[in-house]
């Protein structure tokens, strides 16, 4: 099953925020330990680095990319994709990214905390918890 995780899901458990971080890592070990297929949007990663360093530094930074680079697959996105995120008609522009990029790679499920802004988006946004349940059956 592939996957596809918001940035929200990476900077909860990087970030350690309550009450989000038990169900994402548990998600990210289930992919980790080969579950499911994780991938993020190519942009994750950048952003992913700009949010840590300024909350805990450059060299927390370039530890969370580089684990982050050993559990998931980065989905490269280009010019089609961008006119894709374009016509999709999210109301978040970089939403609608993250689902251009789960559509690029067939993902079964986008993985997110804010499913709400996901709304029409071609793939359907789950929550982690929710996931983990589909990966327990």
């Amino acid at each position: 099953m592939k996957l596809l995780l918001d940035i929200n899901i990476v900077l909860d458990v990087v970030l350690e925020r309550t009450p989000w971080v038990a169900e994402a890592a548990l998600l990210l070990s289930a992919v980790e330990e080969g579950q499911a297929d994780g991938f993020v949007a190519g942009h994750t990663i950048t952003t992913l680095y700009y949010i840590v360093s300024k909350e805990k530094g450059r060299a927390a930074a370039a530890t969370a990319v580089t684990d982050l680079l050993r559990i998931v697959r980065v989905v490269p996105l280009g010019d089609s994709d961008f006119h894709q995120a374009l016509i999709l008609g999210l109301e978040d522009f970089e939403d609608a990214v993250q689902a251009a990029a789960a559509l690029k790679i067939g993902a079964a499920y986008l993985i997110t905390r804010n499913e709400k802004d996901y709304k029409g988006a071609p793939v359907q946004a789950r929550s982690a918890g929710e996931v983990l349940g589909f990966l327990s059956e």
